[in-house]
């Protein structure tokens, strides 16, 4: 946990973030007590099918981060530069399957039964991983809509994100999809890839875990090429056992109708893929390389830490579900929330409506969709590190 303060008063509370399960050498995460009987008696009086995007979970359920953190880890805690590589393979093909590879390095391990923060409206987070600096914003809060725009001047890469995550409860788990789409620009090379990303199955009976289900197409229109990649999880009776983390899927041409690899593999062990013309098979994700021995965030510069940085408006909270000191970490959290609903109210009485400050938004009532363009071309450098 790294902990700092500005000359604001500002507590800044950073969190070490998700790495793949077994690591000796991983400082100890925050593990919440009694948690399956603690959930069963929470949702004893939620209906199946119900949408819980607004349900308010007490701290004890809570993760000391905030959902905008999540997101913007999944980008910026990596222990190996697979953007780098991305951008430096020479053709089309090769090009799009590391970037399937990157796709898949997203995805996170999850911690049964505790959640991220919900963020509130106009929260940001703002993170620099070597010339790589990323930005998310809270851009709406009735439906959550996260917004994140990343760059990285020297490889001339951008990544722009909007997510709206739906998490529904059906009886015996809950499950999460997530709206919205996530697209990487390789600049250098005019091509634009578009995809989304699994969802989150939380299975409470009969036997507690959580998985990444679901299937993810990614596509670039420039060069045609697409990959469809499955996401699964097997189980045996009654629920022990089986076959969890599944990656199975195909990257195509679809110009040649042919499919050019076929993509097999565990997403937090390794993924392959095997030339369906020669028959070759190499790796192109292993999640030990990518996503293990991760580091906490550092602060390098406390002054220029926004008030309306995750770790700012929820580290009051935080350090004190690190240290389970509940009483407290309830009060702060209804402190958090009473803070939000005044500046609501205060907006209402000026007639003023919000406007986020780094993104343009806009909904669309035919398709339902919402759509986030940054207000600026390049991510300045962040306050916080990410080592």
């Amino acid at each position: 946990m790294e902990v700092a303060k500005g000359k604001e008063a500002k507590k800044i509370v950073l969190t070490k973030p998700f790495s793949i399960e077994g690591e000796s050498d991983a400082e100890p995460f925050y593990r919440a007590p009694n948690l399956l009987r603690r959930l069963l008696s929470l949702l004893k009086n939620v209906r199946p099918g119900s949408d819980l995007t607004n349900f308010q979970l007490p701290p004890v359920f809570n993760l000391p981060k905030s959902q905008l953190q999540c997101y913007g880890e999944s980008v910026y805690c990596t222990s190996s530069n697979l953007l780098s590589k991305c951008n430096s393979e020479q053709s089309p093909v090769d090009r799009f399957t590391s970037v399937v590879a990157w796709s898949i390095s997203t995805t996170r391990p999850s911690s049964f039964g505790v959640a991220p923060y919900n963020p509130i409206l106009g929260e940001t987070h703002h993170v620099s991983k070597g010339y790589l600096n990323v930005l998310l914003e809270q851009v709406s809060v009735n439906p959550p809509v996260s917004a994140l725009h990343a760059t990285d001047e020297k490889e001339n890469i951008e990544m722009i994100w909007w997510q709206q995550p739906v998490p529904k409860f059906r009886g015996t788990s809950i499950e999460t999809e997530v709206h919205g789409k996530r697209m990487l620009k390789l600049l250098n090379h005019g091509e634009t890839y578009e995809m989304n990303c699994p969802r989150l199955s939380i299975r409470i009976l009969p036997v507690p875990r959580m998985d990444w289900v679901g299937n993810v197409n990614i596509r670039c229109p420039e060069t045609g090429l697409v990959a469809e990649i499955s996401y699964t999880s097997s189980y045996s009776l009654l629920g022990f056992g089986g076959n969890r983390k599944l990656i199975k899927g195909k990257i195509l041409d679809p110009s040649l109708f042919k499919v050019l690899y076929e993509v097999d593999g565990h997403w937090d062990k390794t993924v392959q893929v095997k030339d369906t013309t020669s028959g070759e098979v190499r790796v192109i994700y292993d999640a030990k390389e990518v996503i293990s021995g991760l580091k906490t965030p550092i602060i390098k510069n406390a002054e220029d830490v926004l008030t309306s940085e995750s770790a700012v408006v929820w580290g009051e909270l935080s350090e004190a579900i690190m240290r389970n000191e509940w009483e407290k970490a309830r009060e702060e959290k209804e402190g958090v929330e009473e803070r939000e609903k005044k500046m609501v109210r205060e907006r209402g009485m000026k007639g003023e409506s919000w406007v986020p400050k780094n993104f343009r938004v806009s909904y669309s009532k035919d398709t339902r969709e919402w759509n986030c363009s940054p207000i600026h071309k390049w991510v300045p450098a962040a306050p916080i590190i990410a080592p």
